[in-house]
C-alpha cells in the first residue's frame, strides 16, 4: 500500500480568480466555528484548496498566520477529504486566536457535515 503524502503540491491549490469565483456560484456552504467553507466538485482527482482572509481579520501578521493553519489542517488531513473536490475557506476572525487543534477539530467537523449532504 502506498504511503499517504503530506506534501502540499500546486495540484491541490486554488490560485485563479475564475476557479474561487466558480466555487463561490456553484458551491455549497457550510458554516463552521472558525470559517466558512464552499465545496464543488472539480474534474481532476485531486482535492484542491483555496483560502481567502480579508482585512477585517487583521493585520498582514495574523491574515498569514490564519492562512498558514488552514494550509497546515489541510495537509494533515487530505486523507480525509474526498477525491476531485474543490474547497473554498474564507476564514472568521476568531481563527486569529485559535490553537491548531481547535482548527483541526473545525475541519473535520466541516467534512463530516459535508460528507452526510
Amino acid at each position: 500500500m502506498g504511503e499517504i503524502s503530506e506534501k502540499f503540491p500546486k495540484t491541490n491549490r486554488i490560485l485563479k480568480r475564475d476557479s474561487f469565483k466558480r466555487v463561490y456560484d456553484g458551491g455549497r456552504k457550510f458554516q463552521a466555528r472558525y470559517f466558512t467553507a464552499f465545496v464543488l466538485p472539480n474534474s481532476g482527482s485531486e482535492p484542491r484548496i483555496g483560502i481567502t482572509v480579508t482585512r477585517k481579520i487583521g493585520k498582514s501578521v495574523q491574515r498569514n498566520r490564519a492562512r498558514r493553519l488552514v494550509r497546515e489542517v489541510f495537509r494533515k488531513n487530505k486523507w480525509l477529504v474526498p477525491q476531485g473536490v474543490d474547497i473554498v475557506i474564507n476564514v472568521k476572525k476568531p481563527l486569529v486566536e485559535a490553537v491548531y487543534s481547535d482548527v483541526e477539530g473545525d475541519f473535520r467537523n466541516f467534512l463530516e457535515k459535508a460528507g452526510k449532504k
